[in-house]
């Protein structure tokens, strides 16, 4: 009996601390859509089931790319506290890419404040790819 519970407790050890395998290989990912009707789009390349490089960007409704044009109207500033608010998610973007590469796990992401739907997309498009290579 004591044989028994040395096993299965073995066997919950080694699941419960198991890492996922991922595949060698670039993987897409999506995000759903926001309020706004905009999402993101990740592309990550893993090599021995890590991270080695991450892209991220996110498209408006029509599909077009948020850069730093993201917040003009027709190519102006209009409202400068909308430009400073949108070039905030771009500049967190880019923060977030750099802790995924650093920190290798999505769970100790830190968000920035003011840039909290671009978090959600960028861990939902990064879910929805290692999804695809762990499969």
């Amino acid at each position: 009996m004591k044989k028994i519970f040395v096993l299965c407790a073995a066997a919950l050890l080694f699941f419960a601390c198991g890492k996922t395998v991922y595949k060698d290989g670039t993987y897409r990912g999506k995000s759903g859509v926001d309020d706004t009707g905009a999402w993101g789009e990740i592309a990550l390349t893993l090599k021995d089931s890590k991270v080695t490089d991450c892209v991220f960007i996110t498209r408006q409704k029509d599909g077009s790319i948020k850069d730093e044009n993201y917040g003009k109207v027709n190519g102006e500033i209009s409202s400068q506290d909308f430009y400073d608010k949108a070039q905030l998610a771009i500049r967190a973007m880019e923060q977030y890419r750099l802790q995924f590469l650093e920190k290798q796990s999505l769970k100790h992401l830190d968000a920035v404040s003011g840039a909290t739907i671009a978090y959600n997309q960028f861990i939902e498009a990064a879910e929805n790819a290692l999804n695809e290579a762990g499969k």
